[in-house]
């Protein structure tokens, strides 16, 4: 039933916010990044902004601030509270946030229980799926926004027992995997949900092409940067190569050397020796590109992605890495980090943005943006797909994002 499905989305919610304190959940580490308490509360704005404010009768807020509070871009909506200053906001507190989801789910339910005539049902089940889909790319951005969170402090404090951390991965020989290209259709196809951004289903010619049977690990990412990569100007796009040296970067975000010179990575599981199997993760599309021209290859086009992946089994695991799963000799396609592409985020052949402020929810961001593909270990379970097009800036290395090569068919 859709209300059992509603239910579950929203108590994974506050789970993900159990192993922290109200002060964790009220701290902004950049503007980039959302406290967790407006996670909480924006996700729980969204369905009664596009639902309730619209469907329910006699509809009164359960605060009239909070439209303004935690609307996060919908001009359509009205006036927002500054991004950057999400961290300032002391009140509401935790306590009143977790009462301000009981109340929007408690109408949501009798909403859902009453009688409705059939184009509203159907529009209340559609906006119902947007908002479970939103609520659950929230959850993945908790996690991350979490991670950069933790790691400002010199304590380095795990958000999960170090204990139930990952397994160290073992080694598995990449190999090449020849594709042999053709017209293709890329963009989501069948009944299930999916974002606007992925329609219309196109055709699309891909020229053949090989793509790097798993992800580039940290052990190779490492022999990058003792070959002097971050210092050879020769690899980097020009903007890149600004970016690194402005902020003087010298390794991935959460790398660093302990007393004895020994590479540490943070984690969710807290400070780690650097496991060199596993995958290379908060890497920026410049970082990714650079590394692929050192490597004598490309990073592949957001369609050769995706014909790759057409038939792939999804792997899950929230906070843990999906099992190595092969496809097609494919491994690591999903489950473990984003994989970025070559492709700018732009709108498919015939794409049209829906009306009114939820039109917003994508295609004013179609610009000045990258594609990346799969999913993370940070994911939620259920949320991935072969035809899912998520997107970052070129310098955004917050997420989960990582490398995989491909390379053209001589």
């Amino acid at each position: 039933m859709l209300i059992d499905h509603y239910n579950k989305v929203r108590q994974h919610s506050l789970r993900l916010a159990e192993p922290l304190s109200d002060e964790d959940c009220g701290a902004q580490s950049m503007p980039d990044a959302s406290p967790v308490k407006w996670h909480l509360a924006h996700t729980t704005w969204f369905f009664e902004t596009f639902i309730l404010e619209s469907m329910e009768a006699a509809f009164v807020p359960f605060h009239p601030a909070f439209r303004v509070l935690f609307n996060s871009y919908y001009n359509g909506v009205g006036e927002k509270h500054p991004r950057a200053q999400r961290g300032l906001l002391t009140r509401p507190g935790m306590a009143q946030v977790r009462a301000y989801r009981m109340d929007v789910d408690a109408r949501i339910a009798r909403l859902l229980a009453g009688e409705l005539a059939r184009p509203e049902r159907e529009r209340l089940t559609m906006l119902l799926a947007l908002g479970l889909e939103h609520e659950q790319q929230h959850q993945e951005l908790l996690l991350t926004d979490v991670k950069h969170l933790l790691a400002q402090s010199a304590l380095f404090p795990a958000y999960l027992d170090s204990a139930l951390g990952p397994a160290q991965e073992h080694a598995q020989p990449t190999v090449w995997l020849p594709f042999d290209g053709g017209l293709a259709q890329i963009g989501h196809a069948g009944d299930g949900f999916c974002f606007d951004n992925e329609l219309p289903r196109h055709p699309q010619y891909v020229a053949p092409f090989e793509l790097a049977s798993a992800l580039v690990t940290n052990g190779e990412f490492l022999a990058f940067i003792e070959a002097g990569g971050y210092r050879m100007a020769h690899l980097w796009l020009a903007e890149g190569w600004d970016w690194v040296r402005s902020q003087q970067l010298v390794c991935p975000l959460y790398w660093q050397r302990d007393e004895a010179g020994h590479w540490q990575e943070f984690t969710l599981f807290g400070l780690r020796p650097l496991d060199p199997h596993a995958p290379a993760t908060h890497l920026s599309l410049f970082e990714a590109d650079a590394y692929a021209h050192w490597a004598g290859a490309r990073l592949p086009t957001e369609g050769e992605w995706e014909v790759a992946a057409q038939g792939v089994a999804v792997e899950v695991g929230q906070l843990h890495p999906a099992p190595a799963t092969l496809g097609a000799g494919l491994r690591q396609m999903f489950g473990h980090c984003w994989q970025w592409t070559s492709s700018s985020y732009a709108p498919y052949p015939g794409y049209r943005t829906a009306p009114g402020a939820l039109g917003e929810y994508n295609g004013k961001f179609m610009l000045n943006q990258y594609v990346l593909r799969g999913s993370s270990c940070a994911t939620p379970v259920g949320h991935a797909r072969a035809s899912y097009r998520n997107f970052f800036p070129a310098g955004a290395r917050w997420q989960f994002s990582g490398i995989r090569l491909a390379r053209q068919v001589e």
